[in-house]
C-alpha cells in the first residue's frame, strides 16, 4: 500500500530526496507521493525512509 502526504505538509522538501523510487514530487501546495510507484521503501529500507525524515509527521499510510 503507498503512503500519502496529508494538508499538514510544509513543503520543506526532506522527504523527496529520501524516495528511492522517485515517488515523491512537489505539488503546487504541499508535496504528493505517487501511489502507482510508492512500495514503502520494501527492498530499500527497513521502514519508509520519508516518514524517518519528515519534520511535520503528515506522511501516512494511503
Amino acid at each position: 500500500m503507498a503512503l500519502y502526504i496529508t494538508e499538514e505538509c510544509t513543503y520543506c522538501g526532506a522527504c523527496e530526496p529520501e524516495c528511492p523510487t522517485n515517488a515523491i514530487s512537489a505539488g503546487s501546495e504541499i508535496y504528493v507521493i505517487d501511489a502507482a510507484s510508492c512500495n514503502e521503501c520494501a527492498g530499500f529500507a527497513d521502514s519508509p525512509a520519508c516518514v524517518a525524515v519528515c519534520p511535520a509527521e503528515c506522511i501516512v499510510q494511503g
